[in-house]
């Protein structure tokens, strides 16, 4: 029985909506107790560049890229819980980081 935390990041929310649908219904079939999935502030990077270099200053483009994540909390987690986790087929655009944390108290 140990505690572990799934991290979820993707530039598009929708899919990352769907890996976040398919992790939580493998862990509820295996019978573990979850908490989340937590949405987490959008992080958004903002690029702006010159239209054209040596002229036109004051004509610029402006660009922005947003990463989306979410948190999921697995208690109790059990082989069964992994098992299934190692067997999901999520999108390739979804970056999951997996970490196992120790229980306390």
């Amino acid at each position: 029985m140990e505690k572990i935390r799934i991290k979820l990041k993707a530039y598009d929310h929708r899919v990352l909506d769907n890996s976040v649908l398919a992790i939580t219904d493998a862990i509820k079939r295996s019978g573990a107790e979850l908490i989340g999935p937590v949405p987490l502030p959008t992080k958004k990077k903002r690029y702006t560049v010159l239209r054209s270099p040596h002229v036109n200053k004051d004509s610029r483009e402006q660009f922005e890229i947003r990463v989306h994540s979410r948190v999921m909390d697995i208690i109790s987690a059990t082989s069964d819980t992994v098992d299934s986790l190692i067997k999901l087929d999520l999108a390739p655009e979804v970056d999951v980081e997996v970490r196992s944390m120790a229980n306390e108290g």
